[in-house]
């Protein structure tokens, strides 16, 4: 038996998440990291995943999907895991599920998690915190308890068919102070970036570049994030909360 995790984490939320729900699961993890082009990769019935995402406009991420789809689960299970930024996960499990299902792994449980919104920080700012590490923890303990039980069909909130993907196109800007160093060159999950320029046509808008430029020299146009701010802060506001699906 392995413990894989299958990630799709940008900008380290999901990832944060995904490392808190794990903890509580097992100790020892293989990761598949799908920020990064991979191979087509076997599991196996004896395995246990997790498969964790950002919901990009309530959908999983198309590099995402294409990645997941390079995997072939031969009936390993798997605990779902969507991470949003206080707004809404919508169609994001249901369509994670049916990726998973249709690559053979047999999904077993699902999360939704919080994480702060990776373009409008101002939204789950810190999150997950304190609160959010004791709920999925004792969520993993949940989960836990149930790898060896028969499993049950699992029903997910969500549409089929899925929400019309759309994400706003947000390109990042290149500062002045870019030193050239080619960090986002080399981290950029799409290929977008070359010779630290960005290629609108290829870039997903998932904010990796300004989360790991050294000198902050990827950025958004503030203008365009306190307009963003302004028309979503009600669908973005509140607290919203944690959930887990068995």
């Amino acid at each position: 038996m392995a413990y894989h995790q299958i990630v799709f984490s940008p900008t380290g939320g999901t990832k944060k998440c995904a490392d808190i729900l794990a903890a509580g699961i097992a100790d020892q993890w293989k990761e598949i990291d799908l920020t990064t082009p991979i191979h087509e990769s076997e599991l196996t019935s004896e395995d246990i995943c997790i498969a964790a995402v950002p919901s990009f406009g309530g959908r999983v991420p198309d590099l995402a999907a294409n990645r997941l789809n390079q995997l072939h689960g031969n009936g390993a299970k798997a605990v779902l895991l969507c991470v949003y930024g206080n707004r809404a996960f919508e169609d994001t499990l249901v369509e994670l599920q049916d990726i998973l299902t249709q690559r053979g792994f047999i999904c077993i449980a699902a999360v939704s998690a919080l994480a702060e919104h990776s373009i409008m920080h101002s939204f789950a700012a810190g999150r997950p915190d304190g609160e959010d590490t004791v709920i999925l923890t004792n969520y993993a303990s949940a989960i836990a308890a149930r790898l060896n039980a028969p499993v049950s069909p699992l029903i997910l909130p969500g549409n089929r068919p899925y929400k019309e993907y759309k994400v706003a196109p947000m390109v990042p800007l290149t500062g002045d102070n870019c030193v050239g160093c080619g960090i986002c060159d080399e981290e950029c999950p799409a290929g977008a970036i070359s010779d630290h320029r960005i290629n609108p046509e290829k870039c997903i808008c998932c904010m990796r570049c300004t989360s790991v430029c050294p000198v902050g020299a990827k950025h958004l146009n503030p203008v365009h994030i306190a307009s963003l701010v302004e028309r979503l802060k009600n669908a973005l506001g509140g607290h919203k909360e944690n959930q887990l699906f068995l």
